[in-house]
């Protein structure tokens, strides 16, 4: 059983809601606009962090971050990208990627809109963690949770809070 925590567009904050909320989470998905190395290097000391660049990120914050993330957690292929679409109006290059890899759950960010849901046409779960820095016309901040246990996802949670609680780096 793994426990991942996936949050996205923090543009140079880390909320502090990550201690209380990730604190049993085993690794953490960035989906991109991380902001600052400093975030990155704050979050990899709290626990393991994959994560992908955005579009405001230095492609060159850290040598480990790319564009595209395939991770595989106990057989469950995830895909993780920054700008990536949604169900139905998808980024054309990821489409041939999908058909290729075939995804358990697709990651993006991007759009600072939290949005989860089964995508039959690719068969994948789709998350989108929203944003949880301060940058954006979203309201509140948002991360989300799930656990992976023998190809099965489940016991999946998300956790809104006051975006400006952040702390900046």
């Amino acid at each position: 059983m793994t426990r991942i925590g996936v949050m996205s567009d923090s543009h140079g904050v880390v909320p502090q809601q990550i201690y209380t909320f990730f604190k049993d989470v085993d690794i953490i998905l960035h989906a991109g606009d991380i902001g600052h190395v400093e975030v990155l290097n704050t979050l990899r000391q709290f626990k393991k962090t994959v994560a992908v660049y955005g579009n405001c990120d230095d492609r060159y914050m850290a040598d480990d971050v790319k564009s595209l993330m395939k991770i595989e957690i106990e057989n469950v292929k995830i895909l993780m990208t920054h700008i990536g679409g949604y169900p139905k109006r998808y980024e054309k290059k990821l489409e041939p990627i999908f058909k290729e890899e075939k995804p358990n759950i697709f990651i993006c960010g991007h759009s600072h809109i939290l949005k989860i849901q089964y995508d039959k046409e690719f068969n994948f779960l789709f998350i989108n963690p929203g944003a949880c820095g301060w940058q954006g016309f979203h309201q509140v901040g948002t991360l989300v949770r799930f656990v992976v246990d023998k190809k099965e996802v489940k016991d999946l949670d998300v956790l809104d809070f006051d975006k400006f609680s952040a702390t900046r780096i």
